[in-house]
């Protein structure tokens, strides 16, 4: 899924040349909202919709991971280079990731705090 999101992400940039604001770095129902819907609000204004979720990836907060990878449901963190320098530096745990990349997406691997699955790559 962190996937698909990073790949909608990039849509919406080459649609709008700007990215989807994000102010809580979190794949919440506001961000939901605006990259999953026709809603014209918040930025989609041509009411694209660059993501299908699946309904086990939802719930009242948001985008989230499935039922069962952690105790209940977490949001994908979500990292955007606005600045245009084409590398993210990531602090997962005690850990940091240098992802050369505009946008990354992932979740903290349940079995180790310091481990990102998603778009690090």
């Amino acid at each position: 899924m962190a996937e698909s999101i990073k790949t909608a992400v990039n849509a919406y940039y080459a649609e709008y040349s700007s990215y989807p604001s994000n102010t809580s770095g979190k794949t919440d129902l506001v961000f939901l909202n605006l990259i999953s819907t026709t809603n014209t609000n918040g930025g989609n204004y041509r009411g694209i919709a660059f993501l299908e979720v699946p309904p086990k990836f939802t719930n009242a907060n948001g985008l989230v991971t499935p039922s069962g990878f952690y105790k209940g449901q977490s949001n994908f963190f979500l990292v955007i280079d606005t600045n245009g320098v084409g590398v993210l530096t990531n602090r997962v745990g005690s850990s940091n990731y240098v992802v050369a990349s505009s946008v990354a997406v992932w979740v903290v691997d349940p079995k180790n705090a310091n481990k990102p699955v998603g778009t690090f790559k």
